[in-house]
């Protein structure tokens, strides 16, 4: 535990929806400081004109929040913080610390070919470090626009990074960059460190491909004088193509999988396991856990591969030990949505739908599932599966289901031990394994051939509703030729036995 309270932050930009790997770098801070007993804030990096929408940033509050992630302060938009840069930039022009560029867009485009060609490095030439004050003073009285760029000294940098450790650049590789462009706004690096340092943040948890940044903001932080928080940079999480994941590449809002069946505890636990691990083989685990054991100390170095498969495995275990009602109160509107009955026929067969819930939460992975392999527990208007009915639906198959129906009649307790019981006798009088007698009934009451227990869905339906399906299945077997070959088939073995 931290002796002064821990500071992080998110800072999404509304480019785009919230996308995984921004999702798990929120997920990383918002442990750290719950765990530290600190603060996550949020701040908006909207001052891309051109590519931000503000539309954008609902969307990602609205992710963020279902996601379970809750910030401490109100958000903070960059976009309302402009005029606060440019004290820290006069500072730097007044200590030496920058300068003053005067070179034109062609200019610095005709540099960039000619070392292109001389294959050299790319980096800004310093022709406007070393300008005598009175050329500056008669550019500034023309009114000629300029940028303003950082001095970098001579020598190394080095900073301590909680993932990788010490970590050390030669400063001839660090170009003097623009901190500030000819409209007088700042650029991503120097907005950074002064949004950091007002907002008091003490540790900087972001993806590894912010490495190159961090040296930029180091020197600013030290021309400035200002205190540098902690950097951390965690592993980007990559697409099975080995590709980053990013809103550019199309990868799905962190929304979408809410849409798409996954429970958000579930893709919390999965996020963290992305460039995370507790040190030993445990996968599920819930929030509350992840807090009391979540260091920045196991964060791996290497970029993980986002599995969806490992996803879904991890949301089938949530929804295992999710209580039954929990799980109803879920899937209830789902199944008004796709229509298969109404919120007040739910409500007032409650017990009913709980049933469900309990008898197919084994088979889901997705809490979609509940709706795709639940349509038969609402209605009996359904086709059978072609391939199940070639197989089960002959003439041997209609006897046996006649058998039966005749044995299930004459039931008064129609429950599981009973259903079980019944349909071993009729299997026993026939002289046939019990099997022959499920799949059958099975397909007849479903329409499919796999499922929960068939007795559980025969006492869940009912002796009417079951007898009802069971006649529906013999009259279309007849309707296909069944009865003909059943009786045939009935005949060549009395022939046989004669």
């Amino acid at each position: 535990m931290m002796t002064h309270e821990v500071r992080v932050r998110i800072a999404p930009s509304p480019t785009g929806y919230l996308h995984v790997g921004t999702a798990r770098t929120a997920v990383f801070n918002w442990l750290f400081a719950r765990h530290n007993d600190g603060q996550f804030v949020v701040r908006i990096e909207d001052t891309d004109i051109e590519r931000s929408k503000p539309e954008l940033i609902e969307p990602i509050f609205a992710a963020m929040k279902w996601l379970g992630l809750d910030w401490d302060e109100e958000p903070i938009y960059q976009s309302k913080r402009m005029d606060r840069y440019k004290p820290y930039i006069e500072k730097l022009l007044a200590g030496g610390h920058a300068y003053r560029c005067f070179c034109t867009r062609e200019e610095l485009e005709e540099a960039r070919k000619k070392a292109m060609a001389e294959k050299a490095p790319l980096q800004y030439s310093k022709k406007c470090r070393h300008l005598p004050d009175d050329q500056i003073a008669e550019r500034l009285e023309k009114k000629m626009p300029f940028a303003v760029r950082l001095a970098i000294p001579e020598g190394e940098t080095s900073y301590g990074d909680l993932v990788f450790g010490t970590i050390t650049k030669q400063n001839t590789e660090i170009e003097d960059f623009v901190i500030c462009r000819a409209d007088g706004s700042a650029v991503y690096n120097m907005a950074v460190v002064i949004d950091d340092h007002e907002m008091g943040i003490t540790h900087v948890i972001r993806g590894n491909d912010h490495i190159s940044n961090t040296f930029k903001q180091v020197h600013i932080y030290r021309a400035l004088g200002l205190d540098i928080p902690e950097f951390a940079h965690v592993p980007l999480i990559l697409r099975p193509d080995k590709k980053k994941v990013s809103k550019r590449l199309g990868d799905k809002d962190v929304a979408e999988y809410g849409g798409e069946g996954i429970l958000p505890e579930a893709l919390f636990n999965f996020l963290c396991l992305l460039g995370w691990s507790p040190k030993d083989d445990r996968e599920y685990l819930p929030r509350d856990e992840l807090v009391k054991i979540f260091l920045l100390e196991n964060v791996n170095k290497a970029n993980p591969i986002f599995n969806e498969e490992k996803l879904l495995a991890l949301n089938q275990e949530y929804i295992m030990k999710k209580p039954d009602h929990e799980i109803a109160a879920m899937v209830a509107p789902m199944l008004v949505a796709a229509g298969y009955t109404t919120k007040y026929w739910l409500e007032t067969r409650w017990d009913y739908l709980m049933k469900i819930v309990n008898m197919l939460k084994v088979r889901c992975r997705r809490m979609t599932d509940f709706v795709a392999k639940s349509d038969y527990f609402f209605h009996s208007d359904f086709g059978y599966d072609p391939k199940a009915a070639d197989k089960r639906f002959n003439g041997e198959g209609r006897q046996f289901l006649i058998d039966l129906v005749k044995r299930f009649e004459q039931m008064d307790d129609f429950k599981k031990e009973g259903i079980e019981g019944a349909l071993d006798e009729v299997a026993e009088k026939l002289g046939v394994k019990r099997g022959k007698l499920i799949h059958p009934v099975r397909l007849a009451v479903s329409g499919v051939s796999e499922g929960p227990g068939l007795f559980d869905i025969l006492e869940a339906i009912g002796k009417d509703e079951t007898l009802k399906r069971i006649h529906k299945a013999i009259e279309f077997i007849e309707s296909k030729g069944g009865q003909d070959a059943g009786e045939n088939k009935e005949a060549g073995e009395r022939n046989k036995r004669a």
